[in-house]
């Protein structure tokens, strides 16, 4: 009964709500489809960079840090052929035939180089990282990963003339940045390895861009909520693990104390917010690094709007000293007025419609497998 309930919400929502800008991220049973929103008010549906004729080839590291359906939504934009993923591990079989992929170790120079030139890639897409808990668990891994191999990306992409993306995050701001909103321009003074390194990511990068062209793009991602991707080891993890936890056990332990409130955005705004900004045209980027922003909460007011639709969720707290440090050093909101503005950024989930569109998801997923 649950389920019918929710999905006719989620119907009666997405007749709502103006269609965003890529193709269809899920399928019918989570409620909202995101085809028709880009169509509707662009009137286009390819890639905005390119041609019929000269669709981009893709490149994209650390697929095991993305959601899918970002690799398989521009798969379906640009051509399945025209995007290779790549990682250092074996993925699953579904992975394989889908698409091309390959192994690629970005601290392999020589082997890195090899790929872009023997598969004629124009966009390099990179999200291999080691993420802020575990990099204070390992901070000579996060170094060699964040940013010796953040080197090789950045002279291959100079040298065969790339256009590259690399994500960065509200980990890159500390406790001396203001929080509430955090501006694009502000100190920033990160207190882990992983923000050091993103600010490291975002200063060479528009290094590179103005001593040598290089097409550099770097959007700072708040916390990214995914019903199909699993933690990584971030700080924002629990904002993930409570809706798995909510539709299975209907208990929660959670690390962060109820009150900490951090920037947040649902997947399809991510994915969206991406694609949006590698097509847009480079004459109107003014900066080469952006917020964006979507909505902010707690764990408090999380579990609170999960209780509409699972009211026998109990929660309870633990916190990890280490992580609850992490997150009082970030921002509670980021200020995103030049994304708006310069290429037409707009979120369109907030936190009610994350959460009935998550927990439709979860358990349309649990029914499937237990079916099998």
């Amino acid at each position: 009964m649950l389920v019918v309930q929710l999905l006719k919400g989620a119907a009666k929502h997405a007749g709502s709500r103006p269609q965003c800008s890529v193709e269809r991220l899920f399928t019918a049973a989570r409620g909202i489809s995101s085809s028709s929103r880009q169509s509707s008010a662009s009137g286009r549906s390819q890639c905005s960079a390119c041609t019929d004729t000269d669709l981009p080839k893709v490149l994209i590291t650390g697929w095991f840090l993305t959601d899918l359906s970002s690799c398989f939504t521009l798969r379906r934009r640009i051509g399945k052929t025209n995007v290779i993923l790549s990682d250092i591990r074996k993925p699953p079989n579904h992975v394989y035939h889908n698409g091309p992929f390959i192994f690629s170790d970005i601290l392999d120079y020589k082997n890195l180089r090899e790929i872009v030139v023997n598969n004629n890639i124009s966009w390099l897409v990179h999200y291999s990282a080691v993420l802020s808990a575990v990099g204070e668990n390992n901070v000579a891994l996060a170094k060699e990963v964040n940013i010796t191999g953040l080197h090789n990306i950045l002279d291959i992409a100079t040298e065969h003339g790339l256009r590259v993306f690399v994500p960065s995050t509200i980990g890159a701001f500390g406790p001396s940045s203001p929080r509430d909103p955090t501006p694009e321009l502000c100190v920033q003074r990160p207190r882990t390895i992983y923000g050091v390194s993103k600010v490291h990511a975002e200063l060479m990068g528009e290094y590179y861009h103005h001593r040598y062209g290089l097409d550099f793009r770097c959007l700072r991602y708040p916390g990214i909520i995914s019903a199909d991707s699993q933690p990584g080891g971030g700080t924002t993890d629990y904002a993930v693990q409570i809706f798995h936890a909510a539709v299975k056990t209907g208990q929660f332990e959670c690390n962060l104390r109820g009150d900490t409130r951090l920037p947040m955005m649902y997947i399809d705004d991510c994915l969206r917010a991406t694609l949006e900004f590698l097509e847009a045209p480079a004459e109107t980027l003014v900066n080469r690094t952006y917020n964006i922003n979507a909505m902010s909460f707690t764990p408090h007011d999380l579990t609170q709007e999960i209780q509409k639709f699972l009211p026998d969720l109990k929660v309870t707290y633990n916190v990890d000293p280490v992580r609850q440090a992490i997150a009082d050093g970030w921002p509670m909101a980021l200020e995103d007025s030049a994304a708006r503005r310069d290429w037409g950024w707009n979120h369109e989930y907030d936190l009610p419609e994350l959460v009935q569109t998550m927990v439709t998801h979860i358990t349309m997923g649990n029914q499937v497998a237990q079916a099998y």
